[in-house]
């Protein structure tokens, strides 16, 4: 049951009509939340048989590979770490993911967890990125770098470009958000201000083979880079 104290919500009701009314809209808020559950969403996608990783439509032979790193951040990526971590099991190398400070701490054994701030970035965040990059810049051509991604991401991996401090770029967030622009423009301003958004992370890990897991509010992407 995700909503605690819903038999006091549905019992403090005037009527019955108003009772099967409250239940109902509870029952809809508990069917949604579920739905987007990140580590059963991550189960529906990725399966793992004979060494064979399935993602979507993706498949990797795991055996091929000298080692698997995970890496990534975003307020779902804890979850999906710790999902993926049980998947991959012990053919999982090395990883760290950077999660928002307010939030559960993720049952992994391999996988790293640094925490940061969101919207505007902090410190430890960009100590976490800096983490990621080595894990990133250590890769080879024989290896599988596996990137979770979800919404704050931008935020929590953060790595302001040479010449920009870490408080130009909370500065020019900080306006951006009370300017009220969109999402996709603030992370537009955010690639220009980041020595690893735009592919820059992708190049950090080149030749390894790269794979994308990326989980928002609209879609549920997989790519091979």
């Amino acid at each position: 049951m995700i909503i605690k104290n819903k038999k006091e919500l549905i019992d403090h009701c005037l009527d019955s009509r108003n009772r099967k009314a409250r239940k109902l809209a509870l029952e809809a808020i508990e069917f949604a939340i579920n739905a987007v559950n990140p580590k059963k969403i991550i189960k529906s996608k990725v399966s793992l048989r004979n060494g064979i990783l399935t993602v979507g439509n993706c498949r990797f032979d795991l055996k091929a590979f000298n080692h698997i790193y995970l890496i990534g951040g975003g307020t779902a990526s804890g979850l999906m770490a710790e999902t993926l971590e049980e998947i991959l099991g012990d053919y999982l190398s090395d990883g760290l993911v950077i999660i928002p400070h307010q939030s559960a701490q993720p049952k992994t054994k391999i996988v790293k967890i640094f925490r940061g701030s969101h919207p505007l970035p902090d410190n430890d965040g960009v100590e976490g990125t800096k983490k990621i990059v080595e894990i990133s810049e250590k890769a080879t051509k024989e290896d599988l770098v596996i990137c979770i991604l979800s919404g704050g991401g931008s935020s929590l991996m953060s790595m302001p470009k040479d010449g920009i401090s870490l408080q130009d770029m909370r500065e020019v967030i900080r306006a951006l958000l009370k300017s009220g622009a969109r999402i996709d423009e603030i992370n537009t301003v955010r690639k220009h201000l980041s020595s690893i958004k735009g592919g820059q992370l992708a190049k950090k890990a080149f030749p390894a083979t790269i794979l994308n897991i990326i989980l928002s509010q609209t879609w549920w992407e997989t790519n091979l880079m």
